[in-house]
Formats: C-alpha cells, sequence, structure tokens
C-alpha cells in the first residue's frame, strides 16, 4: 500500500525505550493510539539495531490490532538499515524521518521506494529561506522546532555552537505558508500550546515526553488530539 496518500501528521508521536518512564513502548503507542494519535516514529540513541527492528515489530504489531496499519505510519528515525531489515524480517515499517546529518533523503527514497514515507528535520539555521528553496522531490513532510527547548531531545533547534533556537508562532505561521510539503512541530510542545499552535496553520504537533512522560498517556493522548481538533479547551 502508497502509505503516503494516506499520512496523517496531525498527531504525531516520538518514542522508545528511554522516553517511558520504564514502561513498554508498547504499550505507551497503543495509548496514543486509542488517544487519536495518527503517527508513530520510533526514535532511541540507547537502543541496538537488533532492539529497534524488535520495537518494529511490536509497534506494528500495536497498529495492526488497532485496526489502523492502513492509516498510521510507522517510522524508523535515521536508521536505514533498521527499516531495510525489519522489512526483510517481514515486518510493516512505512518509512523514515531523517536530520541534516543524517544519510540523504534522495538515498532513503532509493532504497525505501516509491511508496514510503520520508521525513525530513528541517534545518534550524536560516530555517525560512531554506524550506523555501528546499527541493522537496524527495520528502513527504519537513519536522521543525522546537516550539520550546525541551530535555526529550538535546540536539532539536541546536546550533553548531550550542545555542537552541527556539520558533515563535508567527515564524511557524509564515514557515506554513511558504512550505511546498506539510509541516509538524514539536519540540516541548504542551497540550496549552496547541491551540496557538494551530492557528498558526502547521499540519500537526509531534511529542515525545507530553504522552510518553505522562502520568497517564492515554488520558494526556486524548487530551491533546482533542484540543487540537477543537473539540476541547485547555485548562
Amino acid at each position: 500500500m502508497n502509505m503516503r496518500s494516506v499520512l496523517d501528521i496531525s498527531a504525531y508521536l516520538v518514542v522508545g525505550p528511554e522516553n517511558t518512564k520504564g514502561r513498554s513502548v508498547r504499550d505507551i503507542v497503543k495509548a496514543a493510539l486509542d488517544g487519536g494519535f495518527t503517527c508513530v516514529q520510533l526514535r532511541s540513541k540507547v537502543a541496538s539495531a537488533r532492539g529497534m527492528i524488535s520495537l518494529c515489530k511490536e509497534t506494528a504489531q500495536v497498529i495492526a490490532e488497532s485496526g489502523k496499519s492502513d492509516s498510521v505510519v510507522l517510522l524508523v528515525d535515521d536508521r536505514l538499515d533498521v527499516v531495510l531489515a525489519a522489512r526483510e524480517a517481514g515486518i510493516k515499517v512505512d518509512g523514515i524521518h531523517v536530520g541534516q546529518s543524517d544519510i540523504p533523503v534522495e538515498v532513503c527514497r532509493k532504497y525505501l521506494g516509491k511508496d514510503s514515507v520520508v521525513g525530513l528535520s528541517a534545518r534550524t539555521e536560516e530555517l525560512l529561506d531554506y524550506v523555501a528553496h528546499y527541493d522537496t522531490r524527495y520528502i513527504d513532510y519537513f519536522g521543525a522546532g522546537p516550539l520550546h527547548e525541551t530535555p526529550s531531545k538535546k540536539d532539536c533547534g541546536r546550533l553548531p555552537d550550542g545555542t537552541v533556537v527556539t520558533r515563535s508562532l508567527e515564524e511557524l505561521k509564515t514557515l506554513h505558508e511558504i512550505s511546498p510539503v506539510p509541516v509538524v512541530v514539536g519540540g516541548g510542545v504542551k497540550a496549552r500550546d496547541l491551540k496557538a499552535l494551530k492557528a498558526t496553520g502547521v499540519d500537526g504537533f509531534f511529542v515525545i515526553s507530553a504522552v510518553a512522560g505522562a502520568t497517564d498517556p492515554l488520558a494526556a493522548a486524548r487530551e491533546m488530539t482533542g484540543l487540537w481538533k477543537g473539540r476541547k479547551s485547555a485548562d
């Protein structure tokens, strides 16, 4: 199936074993799906390749058990080798998300094929000029941020000199207007940010700790998707 045609980045979970406060990634993903999340990215800086393949299998199973294999996209951060190995094992992994220093998007597209999803973290420096002029033929969306500085992803928005650049709502509004592909925004995003973030026109939000680190991940996921869809108001 061409998962690019059903890609929905409106509520996008990023998760790995280091983000779950000792709970299983499987349980966090299930809570997010039950709460209305539409996209899952597996991301870990500590898991081995085999560990990541196992996470892919578990997560794909959870998505299938939820009846969402044809609507929720499963991505892996950075690790093209993991995606290819998982697929070789018969695991449904739908694509990859890469950063500026990771494997080039044209290589990802070459090995994953035309029906796979490829996402790219937008450059922090000179963001608007970069997005306006980037050749997007190989990618399906930009990931941008951070909205706030966040300990969950310490490299998010970080310049080579160590400075962290956060994004204003006005800048994100302009980013949405000029980007030729959808934009998902994250980095310290909380429920209270979603009304204003949606008003910028961006296509979605991504979170790690707001769901994976929540005391009640299901309740957190439901609150965030409800706010994004305008069904409730933040406290």
